[in-house]
């Protein structure tokens, strides 16, 4: 007979099914994050301290006041410039 009446087989199989995917998620979600986190050197964006003409990091859609940008790592003035300027709108 049935050892365990409050466990049928479905029950079972859902619970399972849903350990599995919250594994998943937690494993997965987070490794995205810390890549997303991920900024490129100064050298690689060839990041200079001046501005290039009209372009520079003060006008760029990437800058993030005072000091920082979405891409380049560490700090940035506000009249510098990297290859990755976009215009703000």
């Amino acid at each position: 007979m049935n050892e365990h009446p409050g466990w049928s087989r479905r029950a079972v199989l859902r619970t399972a099914a849903m350990l599995t995917g919250t594994l998943l998620t937690s494993t997965v979600v987070p490794n995205r994050a810390a890549h997303a986190q991920q900024k490129a050197s100064k050298a690689v964006m060839k990041y200079q301290d001046q501005p290039n003409g009209d372009k520079q990091c003060g006008n760029c859609i990437q800058f993030v006041p005072p000091s920082s940008c979405k891409i380049v790592e560490g700090t940035v003035s506000s009249q510098g410039y990297c290859i990755a300027w976009t215009k703000k709108a």
